[in-house]
């Protein structure tokens, strides 16, 4: 007789986690990790311009630096803490099998939900291949129109980016026309927007939704403080909640309780395998 599945011992509180986020979580102003996540966005926002949004997309959107299957790929991320995480100091892998299992345990009918809880960040795999963390972490936003009030330390990490001075880019609209769509806009490079890449680049079958949900979670002043939507279309605001439901998992399913990757493993494998299967070129 087979026993119980294995991959179902661990279960984050979310109830818990939900509580203490109130309070607690995306907290950008004290904290032991502060000094470090202050210096990782304060070199974003000084660097990232239209003008590096487009050299980095001639870099990485030709996924031609490696090929790895995408499990080797996320436990890669055991040799990354992320620096722009004001909540966590250790490996994004184990982040990883939080977020997915806080997803199946919510949505145990939805595995391509859950299989993209478990990949969502593995575009940071960038800083192991010698990429500057704060040109793959941290919260996103458009480049070549005016940078918005939400966006993380505006106030005071901005001042040395050409852009913020130039006529051209430092309006409402800047270089796009209204209601253009997400897809016409050029965010500030990260590991959301070359994981999609890599994900259509190697023609995996993730829905929509999901591919949505990876490039634009870490888009927190549009999904988070309502910014930016004149720019959206109505593919834009119809896919907006389904980014807010990830991101109640990417953010509360943070804890200190660490599961057991070895015994979650095999289950996720198997929706590698259905959703983004083989070797893929990155």
């Amino acid at each position: 007789m087979q026993g119980p599945d294995p991959s179902l011992a661990y279960r984050p509180n979310l109830e818990q986690n939900e509580t203490k986020a109130k309070e607690d979580y995306r907290n950008y102003e004290s904290g032991s990790l502060i000094d470090r996540v202050f210096k990782t966005y304060k070199l974003m926002h000084t660097n990232q311009t239209l003008d590096f949004v487009n050299k980095k997309h001639s870099e990485w959107t030709s996924c031609n630096h490696t090929e790895m299957g995408m499990m080797d790929t996320v436990m890669s991320l055991d040799q990354l803490v992320d620096e722009s995480d004001p909540d966590v100091d250790f490996p994004n892998s184990f982040h990883a099998f939080q977020t997915a299992e806080g997803i199946r345990q919510a949505h145990p009918d939805k595995d391509w939900f859950q299989l993209v809880g478990l990949i969502h960040d593995v575009g940071k795999i960038m800083a192991l291949w010698d990429e500057a963390q704060w040109a793959v972490v941290g919260d996103t936003f458009p480049v070549g129109c005016k940078f918005q009030n939400s966006i993380v330390y505006r106030d005071s990490t901005f001042l040395e980016n050409s852009d913020e001075k130039n006529p051209k880019y430092n309006t409402e609209y800047g270089i796009y026309e209204p209601n253009c769509g997400l897809d016409n806009v050029l965010m500030s490079w990260g590991h959301d927007e070359y994981l999609y890449r890599v994900l259509k680049f190697n023609k995996c079958s993730i829905p929509e939704e999901g591919l949505y949900m990876i490039r634009y979670h870490s888009f927190y002043p549009w999904h988070s403080h309502g910014d930016y939507k004149h720019l959206c279309d109505d593919k834009d605001l119809r896919m907006m909640p389904w980014v807010q439901e990830f991101n109640k998992f990417d953010l509360y399913t943070k804890t200190t309780e660490l599961p057991d990757v070895d015994k979650l493993k095999p289950y996720y494998q198997t929706l590698i395998d259905k959703y983004c299967p083989g070797i893929l070129k990155w």
